[in-house]
Order: structure tokens, then C-alpha cells, then sequence
């Protein structure tokens, strides 16, 4: 409630940097009326943690930078984005953080780097590999990733400390082509057997949906789809090798 208020009452008389300014001093004020710590989980944020409603800023606006990288805005990606947020956060919630990014974001300069640089130092590394995979079901909402949401997609994954693997084989699970399986399971076409066991068992721990389990349920269920892609991945090369 008061970083409504106080966001406001900033823009009024500071414009961008005082309605900031007072979103985040509101956000500390609601922490402390909600916890029965005073001010203890304010604190966490100085030590590199986020605020649910910092995350979820963040989260929208790269989703508008994906939104926009092919020039078009497509209604299909941006109702495919309500829907994931009102699933995630609730609907209250959800129509609360379009309203701030409407009033604060929307028509400043987004940058992913600066948002990369302020997440990977505040989440787990699994968390933004589902920040990532979130981004591209943007990308396909509307039945094709274009080669200019490709290349932000890339772009955000590098801000966020992603490693290239990591990236092609999230890439692999929204694109279909005779060596997707092997991309999924970050190896070689060549790789023996053993290796694809192994493969396997190292892509289904990186991706199993207990590593979200402290995130909503819109999150588990992304990590649960990352999951299943790992397991059609090693089951189509059994079938294709007969092992």
C-alpha cells in the first residue's frame, strides 16, 4: 500500500527518480508492517537479495523488451504474459505491477543489462535459467520465435550470467530439428552411450522442479516443462540408438 502511495507522491514532485525512489521506500515500509521481525527482512535486500516486487518489475520488463525485438507488439505474447503473471502472483497482485510498470517503466529505456547485472547478483542460477525459459513461451506465443527475439533472447542471457550451453539447450526446447535431443542434453551427436546416461542424469538435476520449490507455482510448472523436454530428449535417443 504505501509504495503505491509514496511512488506517487514522487512522480509528482520528482518525476522518474522520485517515483522510484519512493516505490522502494514504500516496499520497505510494507516489509516491515507484514513481518514480525521489524526490519530484519529489509536488510536481506542489502545483502544481494530481491523483493518479490522488485523480481516481478524486472521479470515485466524484460518481458517487454522480448515483446518488442521483432518491432511488432503482438496482443497473443502480451496476453500470454498477463496470464502467466495473474497464475504466478494472483490477480490483485499481477494488475498491481502492470499498473507501476505502466505508470513508472513503460516508457523509459528498459536495459537488460542493468536488470541481468541486478539479478544474477540476487537469484540462483536456476531461477534465472527459468527466467529465461519463461522468456522464450513469450517469444512462441504467437507460433514462431523470429530471429530478432533470438538475439535479445541471447543478449538477456549473457546479462544474466548464463552460459551459452545452458542457453542452446533451453533454445532446443522450442525448436525442432534432427539434433535438438543432443542440444537439450548440452552434448555431442557423437557422444558414446555412457556419456548420454550421463548427460541425462546431470540435465535432470540441473532442471528438477524441487530446485523451485520456494517459488509459485507458475515457476514450478516451467521447471516441471524444462524437466519433461530432458526426459522426451534421452528417450528419443534411446529409441534412436536401441539402448
Amino acid at each position: 500500500m504505501f509504495k503505491w502511495i509514496l511512488a506517487f507522491v514522487g512522480y509528482m514532485f520528482f518525476r522518474y527518480p522520485g517515483a522510484v525512489l519512493g516505490f522502494i521506500l514504500g516496499t520497505v515500509i510494507d516489509n516491515w508492517n507484514r513481518s514480525s521481525g521489524g526490519f530484519t527482512s529489509v536488510f536481506k535486500t542489502e545483502s544481494k537479495t530481491v523483493s518479490p516486487g522488485d523480481f516481478e518489475l524486472n521479470l515485466l520488463s524484460l518481458a517487454s523488451l522480448v515483446i518488442k525485438a521483432d518491432g511488432q507488439v503482438s496482443q497473443t505474447e502480451m496476453d500470454y504474459v498477463r496470464t502467466y503473471f495473474v497464475r504466478a502472483y494472483g490477480k490483485e497482485r499481477a494488475n498491481a505491477t502492470f499498473r507501476t510498470f505502466n505508470e513508472i517503466i513503460k516508457d523509459r529505456e528498459i536495459s537488460a543489462q542493468r536488470i541481468g547485472l541486478y539479478l544474477q547478483q540476487r537469484t540462483k542460477y536456476e531461477v534465472r535459467l527459468q527466467i529465461l525459459h519463461f522468456l522464450f513461451s513469450i517469444a512462441q506465443a504467437d507460433g514462431s520465435i523470429s530471429t530478432a527475439e533470438v538475439s535479445e533472447l541471447q543478449s538477456i542471457a549473457g546479462f544474466l550470467a548464463l552460459n551459452n550451453r545452458d542457453f542452446e539447450s533451453i533454445k532446443a526446447m522450442f525448436f525442432k530439428s534432427a539434433d535438438n535431443a543432443y542440444k537439450i542434453l548440452e552434448i555431442e551427436k557423437s557422444a558414446t552411450d555412457a556419456e548420454v546416461k550421463k548427460a541425462f542424469r546431470t540435465m535432470a538435476k540441473k532442471y528438477h522442479p524441487d530446485k523451485l520449490q520456494h517459488m509459485d507455482e507458475a515457476y514450478r510448472t516451467g521447471a516441471q516443462d524444462k524437466f519433461t523436454k530432458v526426459q522426451e530428449a534421452y528417450e528419443q535417443i534411446q529409441k534412436e540408438r536401441g539402448i
